[in-house]
């Protein structure tokens, strides 16, 4: 793949109305969309020769003009657990991080949205690389599409189907990259395309407020949000655009997001256990009410190690404890198993090759030395 994009317009990304719009700038019936999604999303097919319903002077001209280009698989890793992990290239050279997690029947998908993270929460090896660039559409569905084609089943075989849940968790902010994400959701979930339904479809936002109050005007896919701590002055430490949007604001949002949808649906909550920072007692019981004030699950994560972080994970009767306090307040609880941290695939794990256009990731110094916080010890 080429530093430099394409002249071409690539159809990848592109959803059926826009490729409807396509169409008919190029002299076409609007139902070559519909002809041309399936192709692409649905068999797998990235040759305009090999769709056989399309007239050959249609191929010929989407030849000289478009093209279906997925990112780049520069490196793919399996775990001993079947957790796979590509490392995809991108336009401009840099690399994302893709991320399957099989779980009996289910089959889910961790998708980047960014490449690199501007946001620096300070326990995410992906902060800690610097931001580089917004992904685009295609770049974004690309990783679903490769992702299905790796396990050689029919991508439109439902039965068969590898991939069942997608969670925007990769790498990046999916809020900051608004439209594409949004795009590459609707694709997601587009009959003609991958037929995911809405709950098998999760966006996961640190909390960019603005942003969230828009996405539930165009859409209902399930939410996750990064929360880590359950008061503003630990969280501005640990997810430091809670300094700009505060709990109280965001959790306004979170509700104005539920109110739209029915009463069986729930945010979840992930929260990462750091030892001696977040995991006491006082916390659990701390976030218990603040989680009494909204529909919710609560997702418990054991802290992945990074090279350079300050950061231990909870010892498991730590987070176990922790979890009986929430379950004992009437609250669901999940412990995450830690997966693919044998090939860096975790949470929290995310690095990939990033040219860091903030520089940040020179100005991380790596720490070799450091006493955990008593304030919140066990």
């Amino acid at each position: 793949m080429s530093d430099a994009p394409s002249d071409k317009i690539n159809l990848l990304g592109l959803s059926i109305a826009k490729l409807e719009e396509y169409f008919v700038s190029i002299g076409e019936k609007k139902f070559r969309a519909a002809q041309v999604v399936k192709w692409i999303h649905q068999q797998g097919v990235t040759d305009f020769d090999a769709m056989s319903n399309l007239a050959k002077p249609l191929r010929d001209k989407l030849k000289m003009e478009a093209e279906i280009r997925p990112p780049k698989i520069i490196f793919q890793g399996d775990s001993a657990d079947g957790t796979r992990k590509w490392l995809m290239q991108v336009d401009g050279g840099s690399s994302i991080e893709t991320v399957f997690i099989p779980d009996g029947d289910r089959g889910t998908l961790c998708v980047s949205s960014q490449v690199g993270c501007s946001l620096d929460c300070s326990f995410c090896a992906t902060g800690k690389q610097g931001f580089n660039k917004n992904l685009t559409a295609a770049e974004i569905i690309g990783q679903v599409f490769l992702a299905a084609k790796s396990f050689g089943l029919p991508i439109k075989d439902s039965q068969k189907r590898t991939v069942t849940n997608v969670v925007m968790m990769g790498m990046g902010e999916p809020l900051l990259n608004f439209e594409p994400v949004v795009d590459a959701m609707n694709l997601m979930m587009e009959d003609q395309a991958y037929g995911l339904s809405k709950r098998r479809v999760t966006l996961s936002t640190s909390g960019v407020v603005p942003a969230l109050d828009r996405l539930g005007e165009l859409t209902d896919v399930a939410l996750a949000v990064s929360l880590h701590a359950p008061n503003d002055r630990l969280r501005d430490t640990l997810v430091p655009i809670n300094r700009k949007y505060p709990l109280a604001v965001l959790f306004d949002s979170i509700r104005r997001y539920l109110d739209r949808l029915s009463e069986s649906r729930s945010v979840t909550f992930e929260y990462t256990m750091l030892k001696g920072v977040n995991d006491s007692d006082a916390l659990a019981h701390e976030l218990s009410a603040l989680a009494k004030t909204v529909r919710c699950k609560i997702n418990l994560i054991p802290f992945n190690p990074f090279p350079g972080t300050q950061y231990e994970v909870s010892s498991r009767n730590r987070i176990y404890a922790f979890q009986r306090i929430l379950l004992n307040d009437g609250h669901v609880v999940t412990v995450r198993k830690t997966r693919g941290d044998d090939i860096d695939a975790a949470c929290g794990q995310l690095a990939g090759q990033v040219d860091d256009k903030t520089k940040r990731s020179a100005r991380y110094i790596p720490v070799t030395d450091v006493t955990p916080s008593t304030e919140h010890a066990v």
